[in-house]
């Protein structure tokens, strides 16, 4: 089976916002990339409209189309009813037109389909006597409760969905006709799978649109009104009830939209809470008109509502009613291998992400997870990483810095851009005499460290490195490097005590200093007693005078 959605591994930028948009968390992190976990996907497209790095694609299924037009045989559009809105001020009319020029044989309203699912959903109610009736027209409604809630399948209208109605319609009517659906579905796609071959394919809007610009071919702005066609309300919230006669006493008419929504109202009948109950349960919020392509590139859901109900009409589309027979749908469970962990399980991995207490438990949800125990059945699943928790990495994080800055030599002072000290290390505070970092932080620098460097850095963004410089009220010398981080506008001083290096310097000058006046008196003396010899002798002093002098220079030089 071919996948509707698919992952550009190399766009994925490990942001988890596909998850957490996720309402199935169908989505597992591996190799810090996203995957989509097929078996628990309803393709409700939600991951596709998030993304912010469109890592997520629909896949294109132009070409498969382009084969059917090339086979001889007609090929039929079942157009969605949502179409209206999708192409401003397009009717029905106009569509044909564009979409013969591509080479289709003609176009329909899939609204055709939906006046005959409206009605076999009024025979369920009146004549079986059901007690909850689910509508079956929206994909991602049938995966979610085929794959996620099983104990309520019994609960979906085994009925056909609008697209598959209309399709086998169309094929008893025409030869040999193929079918392609038209929407703003993701789903839908996968749907073609499950429709026993009354659908060929499925077209999005947005290849539709992409298809006609590449033939330069362009829609005439030209709307027809038909009164009747009120199944074309179907695309939106409650636009089933509407079409629907609702007059089937002690039961309760209600629409439900967008899939969280969905599964709390699942949750209440699993509870037992909900009888007597027709629901209309659409994935998208806003209906179809909120599909996944027209929510990514053509959001507007007071326009778009506007749009379908002013162009559906009063009255019901004249169909030919098939009977209950041929409008069945028999849904199947689709199984979930997914294991569940035990406690044992799901506490050795909170703890291996660092939480050992309940109130370590933040449940922020950076991670897309409601909640760290939901993450932590994921880790076991392995659908997720512990390196996908927030707080997880920033603890991590900083009890590594602060343990390289605790255990460092070297003294750490790390001040705002109001030249504030907003960390200081044992180190720093051994060098300035102070006894807790309490007692300075968040006060001005000044009160420890003369301030002119840290201002010049500040100033010129240039750093000052191994700058020697004197603490006369420590009486200390420090190497000194002061560096600015950029992003974050903090400056960071680093000091190497270096006063026994620096008093060793200056007791080898002073013995360098006493050895030179030693030497000179030394060659003073002996200077004194050359002359005297070399006047008895009568001989020069020079060359010795000369060696004397060498030797003084030596030892200076040391």
């Amino acid at each position: 089976m071919e996948n509707s959605l698919t992952l550009k591994k190399s766009n994925c930028k490990n942001c988890y916002k596909c998850i957490r948009h996720c309402p199935v968390k169908s989505i597992r992190f591996s190799g810090n990339q996203a995957h989509i976990i097929n078996e628990e996907c309803i393709l409700c497209g939600q991951c596709f409209v998030v993304c912010p790095q469109n890592a997520k694609e629909i896949t294109d299924s132009t070409e498969k189309v382009r084969v059917l037009l090339m086979s001889g045989d007609p090929v039929v559009v079942s157009l969605a009813p949502s179409f209206i809105a999708n192409y401003d001020g397009i009717g029905i009319d106009a569509m044909r037109s564009g979409l013969q020029k591509l080479g289709f044989y003609d176009v329909e309203e899939t609204a055709l389909g939906a006046t005959m699912v409206k009605t076999e959903y009024e025979r369920l109610l009146h004549e079986e006597k059901r007690d909850i009736v689910i509508s079956s027209c929206c994909h991602s409604i049938n995966l979610l409760i085929q794959k996620h809630f099983q104990n309520e399948l019994p609960h979906l209208a085994d009925v056909l969905t609008p697209m598959q109605a209309h399709c086998v319609d169309i094929k008893r009517r025409i030869p040999n006709a193929k079918t392609v659906f038209i929407g703003p579905c993701v789903s839908k796609k996968d749907e073609v799978e499950y429709s026993g071959g009354a659908v060929d394919a499925v077209l999005t809007f947005e290849e539709l649109t992409n298809w006609l610009s590449d033939e330069n071919i362009e829609l005439e702005k030209n709307v027809v009104q038909n009164n009747e066609s009120r199944a074309r309300l179907f695309p939106t919230t409650g636009g089933i009830l509407k079409t629907m006669a609702q007059n089937e006493p002690d039961y309760t008419y209600m629409a439900v939209d967008g899939v969280e929504n969905c599964i709390s109202v699942l949750k209440d009948i699993e509870r037992g809470n909900v009888h007597k109950c027709f629901i209309e349960m659409s994935a998208c919020t806003g209906s179809c008109v909120g599909g996944p392509v027209m929510e990514k590139y053509h959001r507007s859901p007071v326009k778009d509502y506007m749009a379908v109900a002013k162009f559906a009409g009063k009255n019901d589309f004249s169909v030919i009613q098939p009977t209950a027979e041929e409008m069945r749908k028999r849904f199947s469970y689709i199984r979930n291998n997914s294991k569940v962990p035990d406690e044992y399980e799901i506490t050795k991995i909170l703890q291996q992400m660092g939480k050992f207490r309940k109130e370590q438990e933040l449940n922020c949800g950076s991670c897309g997870y409601d909640t760290c125990r939901e993450k932590a059945i994921a880790i076991y699943q392995g659908k997720a990483e512990i390196s996908m928790c927030l707080p997880y990495l920033k603890d991590k994080a900083e009890s590594f810095s602060d343990t390289i800055a605790r255990n460092s030599p070297n003294g750490l002072v790390v001040l705002n851009d109001m030249l504030e000290v907003q960390q200081i290390n044992k180190a720093a505070l051994r060098i300035m005499n102070l006894r807790s970092a309490s007692d300075i932080m968040g006060d001005q620098v000044v009160r420890i460290l003369d301030p002119v460097p840290f201002l010049e850095v500040q100033s010129s963004g240039k750093g000052i490195y191994d700058n020697r410089t004197y603490l006369a009220d420590y009486k200390r010398y420090v190497d000194q490097t002061i560096v600015l981080d950029p992003e974050s506008r903090m400056l960071i001083c680093i000091m190497r005590d270096v006063t026994d290096e620096e008093s060793a310097r200056e007791k080898k000058e002073a013995i360098s200093q006493q050895t030179v006046e030693v030497a000179d008196k030394v060659v003073e003396k002996q200077m004194r007693i050359v002359q005297e010899i070399a006047s008895l002798l009568g001989e020069t002093a020079a060359e010795t005078k000369i060696a004397l002098a060498k030797l003084k220079e030596s030892i200076t030089n040391e």
